[in-house]
């Protein structure tokens, strides 16, 4: 039981996106069934991850970018909580601030939005595919190196409006996001992680909040998922020793199979012409493992890929989107 009273009001920042505002409404309805006296206000903040659309993250200063404003919120106190896609979050958290709480993952697949075609193999050659991510470009390359594989940032609605104008044969985007938006309808095909490998913390949300707020810590806790929050303690553990960032073509997914925690995790370079690819498993209890078993794994599939030779994949920059 908490030392805490039920929280009397919450404020919670999030990016002023249709999805954002999904996540967002997603978790003050959890918080309502749990503190229904809870006065619950909703603060939209623009991002500069959200202002400059017109270039990759990485060439703007990476994930930072979509959390960097709504983190001055909270230590301002205009806000007490924040809610994240887990992928946006840069691996290590902002001093100051703490993960408190990461619910139930959605499809943690990426998922082929096409007119025309029902898969990757299906894109003939010189097809326009869009993407803002380095990862999904060096898998796509790795398939078809003749694709035409162009930048592709805004939101959800954004992206494919531009691929219904015409300006893009097909796109690639998380299936999460397009579920939560009631844009399922979209999908042409899912990807199977085991071949075409998520990003770290697709389809998980992040509860983020101050960390001398232990009231508010408190009050999250419930909402915590606890396969969940093994499965993307282990990925992000993979991703943060190999110093993974946005300039980085990296990709992790973990997942309970018998009675194991499995991570699977890939590097590759921008072109795909080099792709590492690794496995490794821990017995973990799903429901009351512990997290620090989870982030051993993580770094010891890290440690594989070192000795394999990762440094030569891990680069200061990347170059401006082709």
């Amino acid at each position: 039981m908490s030392p805490y009273p039920p929280p009397k009001q919450l404020q919670i920042a999030l990016r002023k996106s249709a999805l954002s505002l999904c996540h967002a409404q997603y978790i003050r309805d959890r918080l309502l069934a749990l503190y229904p006296d809870c006065e619950i206000v909703l603060r939209g903040v623009t991002t500069q991850g959200d202002r400059v659309l017109d270039q990759s993250l990485a060439s703007i200063g990476g994930k930072g970018l979509f959390i960097t404003e709504i983190e001055t919120a909270m230590r301002e106190g205009r806000a007490d909580v924040a809610v994240h896609s887990l992928k946006d979050m840069p691996m290590e958290v902002a001093p100051g601030f703490v993960i408190a709480a990461v619910p139930e993952r959605e499809d943690p697949r990426d998922a082929l939005v096409a007119n025309r075609y029902t898969s990757i193999e299906a894109l003939p050659d010189g097809a326009i595919v869009g993407t803002s991510s380095l990862r999904r470009e060096a898998q796509l390359r790795e398939r078809n190196p003749r694709l035409a594989v162009r930048l592709l940032r805004g939101n959800v609605n954004t992206r494919v409006r531009k691929l219904d104008e015409g300006l893009y044969d097909a796109a690639i985007l998380a299936a999460a996001g397009l579920n939560r938006l009631e844009q399922n309808h979209r999908i042409s095909a899912l990807l199977d992680p085991a071949d075409f490998l998520p990003a770290v913390g697709q389809g998980a949300l992040g509860i983020e909040c101050a960390v001398d707020r232990p009231d508010v810590v408190a009050a999250l806790a419930p909402l915590n998922h606890h396969p969940t929050l093994l499965a993307i303690t282990a990925e992000r553990a993979f991703s943060r020793a190999l110093g993974g960032s946005c300039h980085t073509p990296i990709g992790g997914y973990a997942t309970f199979r018998d009675g194991a925690l499995w991570l699977r995790g890939l590097l590759a370079t921008r072109d795909g012409s080099q792709v590492l690819r690794g496995e490794r498993s821990a017995v973990i209890d799903a429901e009351a493992g512990d997290l620090a078993a989870a982030d051993a794994l993580g770094r010891a599939l890290a440690g594989d890929f070192q000795a394999r030779g990762a440094s030569r994949f891990l680069v200061a920059a990347e170059p401006a989107a082709t």
